[in-house]
């Protein structure tokens, strides 16, 4: 990667051009025209399938430079409203919970400036440091979960901190709703029922369509979206460490975060779990568009003329 400069308050350093999302350099406003910042963090201590996650967040920068900038469904070029990309957040392997708070640390800079902290994984359970430093800012958060598994056992392998007990963690700061899930233990579905969360499963969805328009209300007013990527169906995103068949569909992921960010106000999302494969650019292109997507959808407050 190219060099990181320093910018902005706390000592934020970003990647120029040749590293950074979308190739961008700094608006021509400098840091102060900057509106989201993104935080790579390439770390995957705690997978036990297959590792390599930790290669996520550089193969969604790459291929986010090959993207076309204009997005035809909302006629904007959000790059124009100021993305810069964080310097790699440093990697600490002596224990998950220091990583943690590596992430922590770093979102609660971005926060801190008043920009959009948008995490790139890595494992999910880094998802927490983002949490973590969200819900000491805005009140009453919801989680917006889309994933594959429920990732709310009590420990695993020993360990609370472990991607698979994310969301379990994550409850302590704010309130869940989760989208797509296919794979969980019969103490997650108990936990889920006991303490009422709004859970919507894959199977119900793909029956079910219509239960979509149940997923906003359960939202409260401030949404931190939390994505790992075999939230999709394999057929269309191959490249995470626990594919499960039966995910959701492109259309009908966005369709959902494009009502969500009409409705709430999103404070912070993450993209999470790409484990590249190689000669295979698909799904590192799917990941990229999909962040892109997002912060379209987010930057619609102020569209720009089309």
């Amino acid at each position: 990667m190219d060099s990181a400069y320093e910018m902005g308050p706390g000592g934020l350093e970003c990647l120029g051009p040749h590293s950074s999302f979308l190739g961008l350099d700094l608006p021509e406003t400098g840091f102060e025209g900057v509106r989201a910042l993104i935080i790579p963090a390439p770390y995957d201590g705690t997978t036990t399938y297959r590792s390599g996650t930790r290669e996520g967040p550089r193969a969604i920068l790459a291929a986010s430079r090959e993207l076309e900038l204009f997005d035809e469904e909302t006629c904007t070029e959000a790059y124009r409203h100021g993305i810069a990309t964080l310097a790699e957040v440093p990697v600490t392997v002596s224990s998950p919970r220091d990583m943690v708070d590596n992430v922590r640390a770093a979102a609660s800079s971005v926060i801190s400036a008043g920009k959009l902290p948008v995490l790139l994984g890595g494992e999910h359970l880094l998802s927490l440091g983002m949490i973590e430093a969200v819900a000491q800012t805005w009140q009453n958060v919801t989680i917006l979960h889309v994933d594959a598994h429920a990732d709310l056992r009590e420990t695993y392998q020993g360990s609370p901190y472990s991607n698979a007990c994310i969301m379990r963690l994550a409850l302590k700061h704010a309130s869940l709703v989760q989208v797509g899930i296919r794979a969980l233990t019969a103490e997650e579905n108990d936990f889920i029922r006991d303490r009422h969360i709004p859970c919507f499963f894959a199977y119900q969805l793909h029956r079910q369509p219509e239960l979509y328009g149940r997923i906003l209300p359960a939202l409260g007013e401030n949404v931190y979206i939390s994505i790992d990527l075999d939230g999709f169906d394999p057929s269309i995103m191959p490249a995470v460490g626990t594919p499960e068949p039966g995910g959701l569909g492109w259309y009908e992921v966005l369709s959902l975060l494009r009502l969500v960010t009409k409705n709430r106000r999103v404070v912070g999302f993450d993209v999470m779990e790409l484990l590249p494969i190689p000669q295979t650019a698909a799904p590192d292109l799917l990941a990229a568009r999909l962040v892109y997507k997002l912060l379209s959808y987010i930057f619609l407050d102020n569209p720009l003329p089309c």
